[in-house]
C-alpha cells in the first residue's frame, strides 16, 4: 500500500486510514440490514488493492477517488443493496455540504467584498469599489457556483475547484461568451437598432454621431460578454464621415476627446469601464482601398483610398488626446489601441512622433506585426466569409491579446496549471498523459459552454449579440497555459531560460497544438492556443499548490505566483533583445492572443528610440504582437512620475494630503520629499474575470 495521504474536499491533507473505509462500508451495510463487520474489512482490503492497481506510484488521493473505488468494489462483488445505500449516502452528504457551503459562501462573498478582504476585489484595476461592484461580485459568485454544480459535469467542476485548470469568467457562467470582435462597417451601414422595445438609431451620417453610436454599442455589448470588445480598421471606416462633413482638425480632435472621455465611464455591469480595443490601420488596407466608402449607410462615389488625409486627422487626434490624459493628466485606460505595422508604413510620417511619444511615455499601444509574421491585414475580415476551411488547420484569432477580427472572438477560455503537472509527473510520458487528460476536460467544458451560449443567444438572452453576430460559428474555443517556467523547474530543475527548458516548452506547445487540431476535427468548432492573461489565475494556482504540495517550486517569496504562459521570469533580463531571441519561436506557436512585453524600467526620453526599437523588432523577428512597457507612477496631486517611485518628491499642501486619507501637519505637508503621499504604480489593463 503506497497511499499515505488523503486530500479532503476543502484541500486539507490528512493521513490515509483503512479503518475509515471499513466504517463507511459497514454503515452502508447496516442501512440495508447487514451485520458482518469482517465482510466490511474484507471489502475495504479489496478497495485498497483496486486503488494500488489504478494509481500505481501515487502517495495521495482525493476523497472522491477513494469513494469511487468503494462503489466499484461493492458493485463488482455483488453487494448491490449496500452499493445503492452507499451511493445514496454520498449523494445526501453532497447535498448537505452544498447547501451549507452555499450559505457560508454568501456570507463570505458579501463580507469579503465590503471589507476588501477578497484578493479579487483588490486585483481588478478595471472595476471601481462601490455598491454596483458589490452586486456584480455577489451575483458572479452565485452564478459561478451554479455553473460548477449544475451546468458542468462533476469532473469539470472538480478540476477547476482543485486548480488543475482554471475556467475563466465563471461569474457569467455559461450564459455569455468571453470576447468578441464586431464589424464597424456593419454598424456604419445599418445603424444601432434591431432589438424590439429598445431605442433604435439609423446609420450615422456624421462623425460625432458615429462615435456616439460606437460608445453605446460597446457599452451595450459589453453587458453581454465577459471580456474585451473590439472594432478593427477604426480609422479607415470613420474617415469618410470626416470627409463628408468637411471637418477641420480642431473639430476632429474635439469629437475624439468627447469619445475617449465617454468610453472611459463606468457603463459596464459591476462598476466597470467597458474593456475595449480598437485597431488602427494607419494606411488603408489593400483589401479596402478600392471599396466604396460608406456614409449614412450609403455607398459613396469615392473609395477608402481617397480618405487618407482624414485617416491622418483621426490618428493624430486620438494620439494627442491619449497623451494629454484627463484633467489631472491621468492616462486613459481605454480603448486599448492596436496599430497594424505594415511594409508600406511611412516611419517618417508627421503622426509618427505622437504615436511613439505615447509609446515611450505610457506604453499604451500594442503593435501587430504585418512585416515579418504570418499575419495579413485582411485576416481580420476573412473569418466571416471563409466557409470552406481545413478542419486540421489551426487558424489565428486576429486582433492580438485583447482584440478580435470582425465577427469572431472566443467563446470561453480555460487555462492549464502546468507547474503542478511538472511536479506530479513521474516521467515525460506521464506528463503528457496528464496534460492530455486536462485538455480533454477543458474541451468538454468549452463544448458545453458553446452550446449553452448559442442557445441563450437564439432564445433572446443576448439580444444585441444575436442582432449583430447571429451565431458563434466563427468564434474560437480557447485553451491556454500558465507557469511553463515553474513547470520546468519542478519537472527537471531548470528554468525555461535554459536550452533544455526552451526545448521542453516548445514540445509542450507543439503537443497542445496537435491536440487542439484533433479537437477541431472531432467537433467541427474552431480551437486556438492562447498565452492567456492570467495574473489572477497565476496567483490562484500557486496558492492552491503551496497548500497541497509545500515543496512545489513557485515564483515569489512572500506571495507565491507563477510566471505567465511561456514567458521568461520577470527578473531574467533587462535586455529586450535577449528576451526576443528567446521568445520569438515560442510566441509564433500561439494561434490565439499573445504579446511580448518589452519591459523598459522607465520611459524612453526620445520618441525616435521607441520608433526605431519597434521597427527593428518587426524587421528581425517573426513574433506577431509586441508592446513596450515603461514603468511609471501617478501622484494623485501632480500626475505622471517617471519610473517606479514610492514617494512624490514635490510639495503637497495639508489639504491635498488629507484629501487622500493621509494625516498631515505643517511639517510633512510642506515636505519636499513628500514621503507621506502614497504612490500608485500604473499597469496595463488585464482582462481577467475570475470566480
Amino acid at each position: 500500500m503506497e497511499i499515505k495521504k488523503i486530500r479532503k474536499r476543502d484541500g486539507e491533507i490528512v493521513p490515509f486510514s483503512n479503518e475509515k473505509i471499513t466504517e463507511a462500508i459497514f454503515k452502508a451495510a447496516q442501512a440495508v440490514g447487514g451485520k458482518d463487520y469482517r465482510e466490511a474489512e474484507s471489502l475495504a482490503q479489496a478497495v485498497i488493492e483496486l486503488i494500488d492497481e489504478k494509481f500505481p506510484g501515487s502517495h495521495m488521493l482525493s476523497v472522491e477517488e477513494v469513494q469511487d473505488a468503494v462503489e466499484q468494489i461493492l458493485i463488482k462483488t455483488g453487494h448491490a443493496k449496500t452499493a445503492k445505500a452507499y451511493i445514496l449516502y454520498r449523494e445526501k452528504r453532497s447535498q448537505i455540504r452544498s447547501t451549507t457551503a452555499f450559505f457560508v459562501k454568501v456570507k463570505d462573498v458579501v463580507e469579503g467584498y465590503v471589507g476588501k478582504q477578497d484578493w479579487r476585489v483588490r486585483e481588478n484595476s478595471n472595476a471601481g469599489y462601490g455598491v454596483s461592484g458589490l452586486q456584480a461580485h455577489i451575483s458572479g459568485a452565485m452564478i459561478a457556483e451554479y455553473t460548477l454544480n449544475y451546468v458542468y459535469p462533476k469532473e469539470v467542476g472538480e478540476a477547476h475547484r482543485n486548480a488543475d485548470l482554471h475556467i475563466h469568467d465563471l461569474s457569467l457562467g455559461a450564459f455569455a461568451g468571453y470576447c468578441a470582435g464586431w464589424s464597424l462597417r456593419q454598424l456604419l451601414q445599418e445603424g444601432f437598432n434591431g432589438v424590439v422595445g429598445k431605442v433604435e438609431a439609423k446609420a450615422a451620417r456624421h462623425f460625432n454621431a458615429a462615435l456616439g453610436q460606437i460608445v453605446n454599442f460597446f457599452g451595450t455589448l459589453q453587458n453581454e460578454w465577459a471580456g474585451a470588445q473590439a472594432f478593427s480598421s477604426f480609422d479607415t471606416y470613420l474617415a469618410p464621415l470626416v470627409k463628408e462633413d468637411k471637418l477641420d482638425y480642431h473639430q476632429v480632435k474635439q469629437a475624439m476627446q468627447e469619445f475617449i472621455f465617454a468610453i472611459n465611464q463606468t457603463s459596464r455591469w459591476g462598476n466597470q469601464v467597458p474593456f475595449t480595443n480598437i485597431t488602427f490601420d494607419w494606411v488603408v488596407p489593400e483589401d479596402l482601398r478600392e471599396e466604396p466608402a460608406i456614409v449614412g449607410g450609403v455607398l459613396q462615389p469615392y473609395t477608402y483610398a481617397q480618405c487618407q488625409q482624414e485617416m491622418d486627422f483621426i490618428n493624430k487626434a486620438f494620439l494627442e488626446v491619449m497623451i494629454e490624459g484627463d484633467m489631472h493628466g491621468r492616462i486613459f485606460t481605454f480603448p486599448i489601441p492596436t496599430y497594424n505595422i505594415t511594409k508600406d508604413l511611412d516611419w517618417d510620417h508627421p503622426n509618427i512622433p505622437a504615436l511613439f511619444t505615447m509609446t515611450a511615455k505610457y506604453g499604451t499601444p500594442y503593435f501587430q506585426n504585418f512585416i515579418n509574421s504570418t499575419l495579413k491585414p485582411g485576416d481580420v475580415r476573412s473569418m466571416c466569409c471563409r466557409l470552406q476551411l481545413d478542419v486540421r488547420e489551426l487558424r489565428n484569432k486576429t486582433g492580438g491579446l485583447f482584440g478580435s477580427g470582425e465577427k469572431t472572438g472566443s467563446v470561453g477560455v480555460v487555462t492549464i496549471n502546468l507547474p503542478r503537472l511538472g511536479y506530479l509527473a513521474t516521467s515525460k510520458k506521464d506528463f503528457f498523459d496528464r496534460l492530455e487528460r486536462l485538455m480533454v476536460i477543458a474541451k468538454e467544458s468549452l463544448e458545453i459552454k458553446r452550446k449553452a451560449v448559442e442557445k441563450h443567444m437564439q432564445e433572446g438572452l443576448l439580444p444585441y449579440s444575436k442582432r449583430y453576430l447571429g451565431s458563434l460559428v466563427h468564434h474560437f474555443s480557447t485553451i491556454g497555459l500558465c507557469g511553463m517556467n515553474e513547470c520546468c523547474l519542478n519537472a527537471f530543475g531548470k528554468s525555461i531560460a535554459t536550452k533544455e527548458g526552451k526545448l521542453f516548452a516548445s514540445q509542450v506547445l507543439d503537443f497542445m497544438r496537435k491536440k487542439l487540431a484533433d479537437f477541431q476535427e472531432q467537433t467541427g468548432n474552431n480551437y486556438n492556443l492562447e498565452a492567456t492573461p492570467a495574473e489572477g489565475t497565476a496567483f490562484r494556482f500557486a496558492l492552491h499548490d503551496k497548500r497541497q504540495f509545500p515543496n512545489i517550486i513557485t515564483a515569489g517569496k512572500e506571495v507565491p505566483y507563477y510566471t505567465n504562459s511561456t514567458q521568461l521570469p520577470v527578473d531574467y533580463t533587462r535586455d529586450i533583445f535577449d528576451a526576443l531571441d528567446h521568445q520569438d519561436e515560442l510566441q509564433c506557436k500561439y494561434t490565439g492572443g499573445t504579446v511580448l512585453h518589452g519591459f523598459l524600467g522607465e520611459k524612453i526620453s526620445d520618441w525616435r528610440v521607441a520608433r526605431d526599437l519597434v521597427k527593428k523588432i518587426f524587421s528581425a523577428y517573426r513574433l506577431p504582437y509586441v508592446t513596450l512597457t515603461p514603468t511609471f507612477s501617478i501622484c494623485p496631486v501632480h500626475g505622471y512620475l517617471d519610473g517606479e517611485q514610492f514617494y512624490c518628491g514635490k510639495e503637497h499642501s495639508k489639504e491635498e494630503l488629507e484629501k487622500f486619507g493621509i494625516e498631515a501637519d505643517e511639517s510633512n505637508a510642506k515636505s519636499v520629499n513628500g514621503k507621506t503621499l502614497v504612490k500608485e504604480t500604473v499597469q496595463k489593463p488585464q482582462e481577467e474575470v475570475t470566480a
